[in-house]
């Protein structure tokens, strides 16, 4: 039984959270979330420190959360800088009025998987809920957690934590789509076309060569070489043996998110008219779709990682789609896309320089990197 305080109190961590200055503060019920929200930290102080099962370990463990939505749905994504020996286990419990659960593994992350492990974590389900490759789903929802982060390394390096985000789903909400944004229409960022089709086992690559196209985006905006890897590299990087492949999403926004001066995480959205916001900053997004309801086939399954790289003048979007051996760069109708995407809860990967201009977050569904706000915590 957790115990709780008759009323609640407003603690300002020393943390940025990924919420625009013009959102109503968590508390306020007149805001609409429109079944998501994103929580971020990238600051760490205000957690509780105390040591691991080893020496060499620290453990970070945040206050109770009490977020905005009552979600059955979570997705952490973290990036951070790896020193060699070292590693990092993420965790996340829900806690209720009359229990908490136990902790679930997120992810297990490190530098060299033959040295500690990089992988998801399997066999998790229990009457609470259970976790698939990188979601945690939830029998009943809820409205508060708590996180816990275990850095640990080989000597005295320990990992260094940029950045952590949360991503809460309502996954029974049903929101009617907003206006598109039309600055959008037209408009096509010169992203790099990319087949995951030329290389060894392509057929199930399609997120790590999502990553490239974006990561070489990037590389050549800023001028920065070190950042555009081919597939087969960032495959080395992503895979998780326990998925048995390299699709998963945090796995590859941690890629992304471990180079100096990047960010790389994982959000969900309400609808494609976010997504145009994002295109007419100049940022492409990676997509988590159904590749036969992409086409407008009856099929519901088929995950697939596709880039939107911008929108025709009629408001079709266009896709970078490396599901294809030829012609990567396509156009396809707007209800497809918006059926295809829905498959992921509108899942997205969101990869970009830290000083990058991002559209305003409407709905606290992303960061904007220019605000500090309070999150609601129960001692």
């Amino acid at each position: 039984m957790i115990r709780r305080p008759g009323h609640t109190r407003e603690w300002s961590l020393a943390i940025s959270l990924f919420l625009f200055a013009s959102v109503p503060t968590l508390a306020s019920p007149a805001f609409d979330p429109r079944g998501h929200q994103f929580i971020g930290f990238t600051r760490f102080g205000a957690f509780e420190k105390s040591r691991g099962e080893r020496v060499t370990e620290v453990i970070l463990t945040s206050r109770e959360i009490v977020s905005r939505i009552k979600w059955d749905q979570l997705v952490a994504s973290w990036n951070a800088k790896m020193p060699p020996g070292t590693y990092l286990k993420i965790e996340v419990r829900a806690m209720y009025l009359d229990h908490a659960t136990k902790y679930f593994t997120m992810g297990l992350w490190s530098e060299n998987p033959e040295r500690h492990p990089r992988e998801s974590v399997r066999h998790q389900k229990d009457e609470d809920g259970d976790v698939s490759t990188d979601t945690l789903m939830l029998r009943a929802p809820c409205d508060r957690f708590q996180l816990r982060l275990t850095l640990g390394g080989e000597n005295l390096d320990k990992p260094k934590l940029k950045l952590l985000g949360i991503s809460l789903t309502d996954s029974k909400a049903s929101v009617e789509p907003l206006p598109p944004n039309r600055l959008a229409w037209g408009r096509v960022l010169d992203v790099p076309e990319r087949s995951q089709m030329a290389y060894p086992n392509g057929g199930a690559l399609c997120s790590p060569t999502t990553v490239s196209m974006l990561m070489t985006y990037w590389s050549r905006m800023l001028k920065r070489p070190e950042l555009d890897h081919d597939v087969p590299d960032i495959v080395k990087a992503v895979y998780d043996p326990n998925w048995r492949g390299t699709g998963n999403w945090p796995f590859n926004t941690a890629y992304a998110g471990s180079y100096k001066g990047m960010r790389g995480y994982v959000t969900r959205m309400s609808d494609l008219s976010q997504i145009e916001d994002w295109i007419v900053n100049g940022i492409p997004i990676g997509l988590s779709v159904s590749y036969d309801r992409l086409r407008g086939r009856a099929s519901g399954g088929s995950g697939h990682l596709v880039v939107c790289v911008g929108f025709t003048e009629s408001g079709d979007p266009v896709i970078n789609d490396p599901g294809t051996s030829k012609n990567v760069r396509k156009i396809f109708p707007r209800k497809n896309l918006a059926h295809a995407w829905a498959y992921s809860h509108n899942t997205a990967y969101l990869i970009y320089p830290e000083g990058a201009d991002v559209p305003r977050d409407r709905f606290g569904h992303w960061n904007s990197w220019t605000s500090h706000q309070r999150i609601i915590i129960q001692r």
